[in-house]
């Protein structure tokens, strides 16, 4: 209705201004002071709505047959995750393929020891779960201290159910699912998007349960996953 009032009369605002998701599946273009709606009611900016086809020697071609001219192509077509910054995760010599593991408690990969990494919420404050794993993180530590362990190791779910661990719809996400790592059909190996239940988990829960192992470096349970 907003987008209406701003345009001239007779715009087809459902086509241009009606997107097929809804809010906060995708990123959304906020126009504060109206410019861009100024621009287009003087004329000086147009809108086309459709899937583009390939560039020509003039500009773009759509799916639809339409030539567009243009001297400069912006590519604003968002961003893509990059799941732990990028770094190459090793364990005993072997590289680690991220979306082979499962996410432990959102925030530890199954079999890669002494890594947490932080996922905020995607419908709340990103630093309210932060906050969150840094306290879990540093209780681990303790726990580690007191019993005389040196090694926390996630242990994959007992079944292969597997969802993605990012639940949005947003492409830079599905853009990247296949190289994220997933979790599992309940807890721990399940994330949830809900900061009490959290609470509860993390700074509350117990540190040991079925989804992890402590060891000692050298010990026989210790396996092939050295630190």
């Amino acid at each position: 209705r907003s987008a209406r009032r701003h345009l001239p009369a007779g715009y087809d605002v459902e086509r241009h201004f009606s997107p097929r998701y809804d809010p906060w599946d995708q990123r959304l273009c906020i126009v504060p002071d109206g410019d861009f709606f100024a621009a287009v009611r003087a004329g000086r900016a147009s809108v086309v709505t459709g899937t583009i086809d390939t560039f020509t020697e003039h500009g773009i071609r759509l799916a639809s047959g339409d030539d567009l001219p243009a001297d400069i192509v912006v590519t604003a077509t968002g961003l893509n995750l990059l799941a732990l910054g990028g770094m190459t995760v090793r364990v005993d010599g072997v590289d680690v393929d991220l979306a082979r593991t499962v996410a432990y408690k959102g925030m530890m990969l199954s079999g890669v020891p002494n890594l947490a990494m932080t996922i905020g919420y995607t419908n709340a404050s990103w630093t309210l779960k932060a906050d969150l794993v840094a306290t879990y993180v540093c209780r681990l530590l303790r726990h580690l201290d007191r019993t005389g362990q040196q090694i926390v190791t996630p242990q994959p779910p007992p079944d292969d159910y597997r969802v993605p661990l990012i639940d949005l719809r947003s492409g830079y996400v599905l853009r990247s699912l296949d190289a994220l790592p997933k979790q599992g059909r309940s807890a721990p190996w399940r994330l949830h998007q809900n900061y009490p239940r959290d609470v509860l988990l993390l700074r509350h829960g117990r540190l040991a349960d079925e989804g992890v192992r402590f060891s000692r470096a050298g010990s026989p349970e210790r396996s092939a996953t050295r630190a």
